[in-house]
Parts: structure tokens; sequence; C-alpha cells
């Protein structure tokens, strides 16, 4: 299984790798093969290191959605890329496929009520403040190609957001039409600061399958 990780950047203090559509994040009650299990046994035989392997999970992404993430190998590295997060200092850009008609760019801005395993757009006294800003790089037919920076990272955000405005998400069986298909949605580009090192990271990976391949 560690022959299916394609991993991008790795040095003493952080690893960053391509998260697999419909692989999850860390193990959940499914007890289905989650990433910070397989990079763990990744670097446990790379590094033919005995015991538990230390992997810090900062952030995360919904099991259907793929993209680019980073784990942070040391206590150290984690607590700095958490507080990079936090400040929201750390660039997070989605590409996405929705239906319908939307502006060509635009700022969508709601308060998010997380309800167990969805959420719901709510008000300020129940929800928590969510903004992103989206940009359409091409169209196609009912088909939106868009690129969003994501501000803020509430549950499901994104999916809501669009969902909400009648945009729903490609493929999102949760919000969307119920397509039996993957959702379109792919964290392509992350940028941040190294938590030790005076270097900006940045990483971009272009999704190329399916009806990703449709759009410029």
């Amino acid at each position: 299984m560690n022959n299916d990780l394609n991993i991008l950047y790795e040095d003493n203090h952080l690893i960053v790798v391509e998260k697999k559509p419909n692989i999850l994040c860390q193990s959940d009650y499914t007890k289905d093969l989650d990433l910070l299990t397989m990079l763990k046994n990744y670097l446990k035989d790379k590094y033919q290191k005995p015991g538990n392997v230390y992997l810090g999970l900062v952030h995360r992404l919904d099991r259907p959605v793929g993209g680019i993430m980073v784990f942070a190998k040391t206590s150290k590295a984690a607590s700095r890329l958490s507080k990079v997060i936090q400040e929201h200092n750390m660039t997070k850009e989605y590409l996405l496929i929705c239906h319908g008609n939307i502006n060509d760019e635009g700022i969508m801005e709601d308060y998010i009520e997380k309800k167990e395993e969805i959420s719901v757009i709510s008000n300020k006294e129940k929800g928590k403040y969510a903004k992103l800003e989206y940009k359409v790089l091409d169209r196609k037919n009912d088909l939106n190609l868009v690129k969003v920076n994501l501000i803020t990272g509430r549950h499901h955000q994104i999916r809501l957001q669009f969902a909400h405005r009648n945009n729903p998400l490609y493929g999102d069986m949760l919000y969307g039409k119920g397509e039996k298909d993957n959702i379109y949605l792919y964290a392509y580009h992350l940028r941040f600061k190294h938590p030790v090192k005076d270097e900006i990271m940045d990483f971009k990976l272009i999704p190329n399958t399916g009806i990703w391949k449709e759009f410029k």
C-alpha cells in the first residue's frame, strides 16, 4: 500500500503528500486504511524505526476529497504549522466543478453550524463564520471549473456554500444532485512558511482524470 503514496516533499520536519479521493485522513469507525497510518508505516519502514512513529495531523480533507496535505514529523513542527493555519497564513486553494449559473468571481460569506455528519447554513449565534473567494476558470454546458481560495476552514464549507447558492458540486452525494461519481473537489495548491527553515513551501497538483480532463 505504501507504493501508492505520492510524496511531494519530505525533510526532517514535515512531509507533503497527495491524498487520493476516498481515502480517510485518519482512522474512524469504518476501520478503513487511512493516510495517517499509511504514512506512519512508510516512515517506519524507510527509517527502520522501532515502536510508534510520531506524525502530526494539522489539517484535514473530507474523505471524498483529494489533494495536497502536509503532516508534521515533530511536535514542534505540528505546533507551528497549527499556528500558521489558525492565523490564516496558509494558502489553501481548491479546484472544483459545480453546476448552474454562477458569477465569474466573487466572495461567499456565511455562518455554518455543524450537525453530526452534515453542516447547515445558520446564523451568527449558532454558526461559525465562513468565508471563501472564488473565480470561474472555464465553463462547459451546465458545469463550471472554479478556483477557490479558502479563507476559513469549516466542516464541509466549500460543498455547503456552493450548494446553498444552487451551485452544487458535481458528484457530491451529500449536498448535491447525487451523481454516482467521485466529488469533483481537489485541494490543488498549498503554500506556507516552513515551520523551522526560513523558506516558503509552495506545492501545486492539477487533477487530470474523469471530467477534470474536459476543462482547460
